[in-house]
Formats: C-alpha cells, structure tokens, sequence
C-alpha cells in the first residue's frame, strides 16, 4: 500500500541456509562492467519508471547496466527464499524496511564491508546519525540508509484554536484535547486498533517509546511487562476506547475520517502530506470546508513529529528504507549505491518527496543540500505541487529533521529479528483491539504481551 506500513519482509530462514555466497553476479572484481540486478521495493509502476530513468544516468555515466526488478513488498519473501535456493539473488535490494534489513543480516546475506566502504565514501557526517546507528548493529554498518517516511499525528489547528487547547505533543494533552472535542460529530482521535495490520503496530509503537516502554532492555531481555508498558497500553486503548469510533480502524478508515471532518486527530505516515492537500483523486480530502477549498485540511492542519508520555521523553517513529548490497555482489555494486544517494540522490527522494524524508542532508561542501532541495521538490500523484507550496518552512524543516528523533523497538539493543517477530506475529495489535472492546486490563494485556514476545525469542534462539 502506498503508506508502506505493510509488513516488509520476513524470510524464510531455513530456504536460506547453505546459500549465503550465492548472488546474481560472480563477485569477480574484473566484471565490474557485468549487469547489476537491482531489486526495488518501489513498485508502482510510475515509481519504476522514475527510477529506471535515474539508473539509465548511472549506466551511461559509468558503462555498467542495471537491470531493475520491481517486487511488491508482500511477495518478497517468497521470492526471496525461491531465488536463493536456486542461486539468483540480486546484486543490490533497494528501498527495504529495517525490518527487512535485520532479516537479511540475520541470514547472513549482507556485505557489511560494502555498505561501510560507501559510507565512508560519502562521508558519515553526512548522513542523519540515527539514521546509521538504526542500519548498524554491533559497530557494523548493514546497509546504507536511503530515505525514510515520519509517522506524524495531525491535528485540526483550527479547532485546537477555537477550544483554546495546547498542541498535542504529550499524553496529558492528547487526551485533554479528544475529551474537549469528542462530540456526535466529530471524534476527538481516531488511530489504528485493527489487530492484524502492521499500522497498529507501528502507530502503538510510537507510542510506547514515548512513554519510555521498550521490547527489550539493554541485556536484551524482554520488558513488554513493565509499568512504563502497562501505562502505555492503557493510555492507548482507552484512549481510542473513550473518544474515537467504534470498530477497528486501519490506514484507511482514519484517513478517510480525518478527510471527512469526523475527526479531530489522526495518526498516519509523512504519505498524507500530499493527500491532505487533494493531490490524489482516490484519496481526496471531503470535509463539507474542502468542496470550495480543496487544500482546506492541510491550510488547517498541525503537525507533531513526537510525542512524550509521563515516564519517556519525546519519540519520533519512522520507517528507514535503505540499499543492501549483498554476498558476492559485483563492485560496481557500490559504485550504484554512492551514484544513487549523490547525484542521483534528488532524483531519487523526488520519486514520492511525501513519504522520502531524505536521511543524508548534504556533502562536506553543502551539508543542507538535499534537505533544502527535499523542500522543493513537488509532491502528489494525479496532481502535483510544491511541498513548500502548501506547508510553512518551519514544518517542513521540523519534518526533515525529524529522523533523529526516531526509534524503534528492539533495533538500538542488537534485536531486530526479535522486533520482526514481534510485529509479524501482531502481538500487541491483537492486545490492543482486545483491551479497546472488551477493556482487558494494562497489566494482564501487558503480561500477556510479555509471555508471547519471550515465546518468539525462544523459537529464536535467543
């Protein structure tokens, strides 16, 4: 889906093993002019357009051809797992989720010395720090962070005025703002309950960095049962429970509530930023202010980029999708990815600005280049504008900046593999969508969560 909050990736770990050398090049360091094979993620077909364009300027720069393979996110894996049994992996997988990512080093299908070499190469103060400690893992750089989507909890400025309310940016001003405006007609919040989709997942999350709840502690030991967890659960379902619509929500119907009117705040990924502005006909803005004023929303919508709970400190959630070069992959393999995130990187975050939050800002030279020049570029798919055309300076920049507030469960403690099990499993969505209609306590839904997550870390081998 274009949010890309589906789940990634997956794979198969036992298709995988005995074939950790094998990739669709020699690794010859003479076939450096051999045909790359690039997988992409971005698979709508315009964004493999725009993305072959940009690939054709590194093949004529350079002599090497890149042959792109789109793959949609859910068939990944089983691509994946039939390609490596049969010793036809790609050179390069582009646009994966750190989920994916952690999966791949997992597997050990990762040249950790490729992506350091490219780093390096562009220079690591280039890049947003968390950006590179969230694609690293024991002093090792896996990938080599590309782009990223924020999620972000819009507000209807507006109203918030009118009620005299502060801007909701921690748990106690949140719920004070959905019980102020929780009416008949308009929902005070509505956020993802449904509990089998990754965007419960992901929008919980957030939530639970905030208020200092983490998967694991710093000996790796799960901690899903702690009291920062049982508030947070909590504050989360009663939350949706008290001042939201009934029924599970997902991507869809909260954006379609917000679009509406029928909500006063939402939670959902940097991707709305170009839809609240009526830049996509199937996803148009139909609150009774957008018939006359078709940017209605976004002229009167805020934004927060983190949020802060009673016992955290304030935490972004986002998604970083990176370049992995693999096993045995042809040299000129880093020669694409310094290509694609240097003079190919504006073309590339000018793919979908809306949901390419860029993660290297600039060059030793400039080092605001491309985050200056990500504020320019135009956003939407049927219609398109300038993102500084419809959002002040100030947030924009707030967005662009934004990565390093970033977090994510497991990932900083050494246990992605652990966090994708968590999220593939749906644990704490199908708690959450427990607790919201039938109003299970914090504690039991915490130590249920808790017995689960120690369960999937067992069949780890963790």
């Amino acid at each position: 889906m274009r949010h890309r909050y589906a789940a990634l990736c997956s794979v198969i770990t036992v298709a995988l093993l005995g074939v950790t050398a094998c990739s669709g090049s020699s690794g010859d360091a003479s076939s450096e002019t051999d045909t790359l094979t690039v997988w992409t993620t971005e698979d709508l077909p315009d964004r493999v357009a725009s993305q072959q364009a940009i690939m054709d300027r590194f093949t004529e720069s350079s002599g090497i051809e890149v042959e792109l393979v789109a793959i949609a996110e859910d068939q990944l894996t089983s691509v994946l797992s039939s390609s490596a049994a049969s010793g036809e992996l790609p050179d390069v997988i582009g646009a994966l989720s750190l989920n994916g990512m952690n999966q791949l080093s997992t597997d050990g299908l990762l040249d950790t010395s490729a992506a350091t070499a490219v780093v390096e190469e562009l220079g690591a103060d280039t890049f947003s720090p968390r950006s590179l400690e969230l694609t690293s893992a024991d002093g090792e750089q896996l990938s080599v962070p590309s782009d990223a989507f924020a999620q972000l909890l819009f507000y209807r400025e507006d109203l918030f005025e009118q009620a005299g309310l502060d801007a909701p940016t921690t748990f106690e001003a949140i719920e004070a703002a959905a019980e102020a405006l929780h009416s008949d007609e308009v929902a005070g919040i509505v956020a993802a309950t449904a509990p089998a989709d990754s965007f419960t997942q992901q929008t919980f999350e957030q939530f639970a960095l905030a208020n200092g709840c983490e998967l694991v502690g710093d000996d790796g030991g799960v901690t899903l049962d702690s009291d920062q967890c049982q508030e947070s659960l909590t504050f989360y379902s009663e939350l949706l429970r008290n001042y939201s619509v009934p029924g599970n929500q997902d991507a869809d119907t909260t954006r379609a509530s917000y679009f509406a009117g029928d909500a006063a705040m939402t939670v959902w990924s940097s991707f709305l930023l170009d839809e609240l502005a009526g830049l996509r006909s199937d996803a148009l803005p139909t609150c009774a202010e957008c018939a006359d004023d078709p940017a209605f929303l976004a002229e009167n919508t805020g934004i927060v980029t983190a949020i802060e709970g009673p016992q955290g400190q304030p935490a972004g959630y986002g998604e970083i999708v990176s370049w992995n070069i693999l096993n045995d992959a042809s040299p000129a393999a880093q020669d694409l990815v310094t290509f694609m995130m240097g003079d190919g990187y504006q073309d590339w975050l000018a793919v979908a600005p809306e949901g390419k939050i860029p993660v290297r800002l600039g060059t030793a030279d400039n080092p605001t280049e491309y985050s200056d020049a990500w504020q320019g570029l135009e956003a939407g798919v049927d219609s398109k504008a300038l993102l500084s055309s419809i959002y002040p300076p100030e947030t924009l920049t707030e967005i662009s900046t934004s990565t390093n507030q970033f977090d994510r469960w497991g990932i900083p403690q050494g246990q992605g593999a652990l966090a994708a099990a968590v999220s593939g499993q749906f644990i704490a969505p199908q708690i959450i969508a427990s607790m919201v209609s039938s109003g299970t306590s914090g504690e039991d839904a915490a130590n249920q969560a808790q017995d689960e997550a120690e369960s999937l870390k067992a069949d780890l081998g963790q």
